[in-house]
C-alpha cells in the first residue's frame, strides 16, 4: 500500500480526517456515554434534597467565597478519617449544582461538619471565629444576621434545579436571616452518611485519676490548650456558654479523660487526636483547679 503512494497514510488529508473521527468515536464511547449513564450519577438513600433554607445558604456559602478556603471532601486517608470522619462518597454530591470541593484547607474540612456542634456554636463562631480560635484568620459574618434572604432568588433556584417546596416553606424563608440559612446549609453537610461512633480511647484504659505529678506545670500546659480550643464553647474565664461551666462540672478524673479524649455527639468533638495522653490530662487538671475554686 506504502509502495504504490496510493495508500491512506500517504493522503494526510483523508488519514487526518478518519484519525480525528476515530478519536471522536473513542472519547463519545470511553467518556461521554458513561456520564450519561444512570449509574453513574449514584445517589446514597438517606440523601434529601436542599430545603429552600439550605439552598439559600448554600448560595450564601459561594458568594462568600468559602470554598476557597475550605473543602468539603475527606480522603481516604488515615489522617483524614481520623481527624474529620468518614471518606466523602460520590453518592453525596448527586444535588450539588456545583460541587464545593474545593482544593485547600486554609480551614478544617467541612464535609462531616453537619451535626457536629450545636446550632449556637455555628451562630456564635460565624459572627466571631476568633471567640473561639483567637489566632484564626478567617474574617467576622456578623452582618449575615442582619440581612433578610433573597427569597425570589431562592424560589427561582429551587424551580431550576427541581427540588420539591411547599408555599409554607417559602413564606418561613421571608422571616429568615442570611446567617439562618448559611447555619441551615452546614448543619446538614454530611448527614446523608450513616456516622460510625468511633471511640478513639477506650475507656478501660484511663486511670481513675490524674497521673501527672506536677500539678503545676499540667495546670498551666492545660490553660494554655484551654485557649486554643475551648474559649469558645466554655467562655474565656471557665464561665461557660456553648457548654457547661468547667466549676459545676461533678465528674470524675477519668469522666472528664474521657469526655474530652472521645467527644459527645452533636455537642462537642473529640480531642483524641489532636492532644497527647499527657496534654488531656492537662486539661484535666486545670478544670479540676476551677472546680476547687
Amino acid at each position: 500500500m506504502s509502495g504504490n503512494g496510493n495508500g491512506l497514510y500517504s493522503k494526510a488529508l483523508l488519514f487526518t480526517l478518519v484519525a480525528t473521527i476515530t478519536v471522536l468515536i473513542g472519547t463519545f464511547v470511553t467518556m461521554f456515554y458513561p456520564m450519561m449513564r444512570d449509574d453513574m450519577h449514584p445517589k446514597l438513600e438517606n440523601l434529601k434534597p436542599f430545603t429552600a433554607l439550605q439552598l439559600a445558604g448554600r448560595d450564601i456559602y459561594q458568594r462568600e467565597g468559602c470554598m476557597n478556603c475550605h473543602t468539603q471532601t475527606v480522603r481516604p486517608l488515615k489522617g483524614d478519617v481520623l481527624r474529620y470522619g468518614d471518606y466523602s462518597k460520590a453518592g453525596e454530591f448527586y444535588y450539588d449544582r456545583p460541587h464545593l470541593w474545593g482544593s485547600k484547607r486554609t480551614g478544617p474540612d467541612l464535609a462531616r461538619i453537619g451535626g457536629k456542634y450545636p446550632d449556637d456554636w455555628h451562630y456564635q463562631h460565624m459572627a466571631n471565629p476568633q471567640a473561639f480560635y483567637e489566632k484564626s484568620n478567617m474574617p467576622k459574618y456578623d452582618f449575615l444576621a442582619k440581612k433578610k434572604v433573597n427569597v425570589s432568588q431562592t424560589v427561582a433556584g429551587m424551580k431550576t434545579l427541581g427540588f420539591p417546596f411547599q408555599p409554607n416553606e417559602i413564606e418561613e424563608l421571608k422571616n429568615k436571616t442570611e446567617m439562618d440559612a448559611i447555619v441551615a446549609y452546614l448543619q446538614q453537610l454530611g448527614t446523608a452518611v450513616a456516622k460510625k461512633q468511633v471511640i478513639l480511647v477506650d475507656e478501660k484504659s484511663v486511670e481513675e485519676k490524674s497521673p501527672i505529678a506536677d500539678k503545676v506545670k499540667a495546670v498551666a500546659e492545660g490553660e494554655r490548650l484551654y485557649k486554643i480550643e475551648c474559649v469558645g464553647c466554655h467562655g474565656k474565664n471557665t464561665e461557660g456558654n456553648i457548654g457547661p461551666a468547667f466549676a459545676d462540672s461533678a465528674r470524675t478524673d477519668k469522666e472528664l479523660f474521657v469526655l474530652i479524649a472521645n467527644g459527645s455527639e452533636g455537642a462537642m468533638p473529640g480531642y483524641a487526636t489532636q492532644f497527647t495522653r499527657e496534654q488531656i490530662w492537662a486539661l484535666v487538671d486545670f478544670v479540676n483547679s476551677k472546680k476547687n475554686k
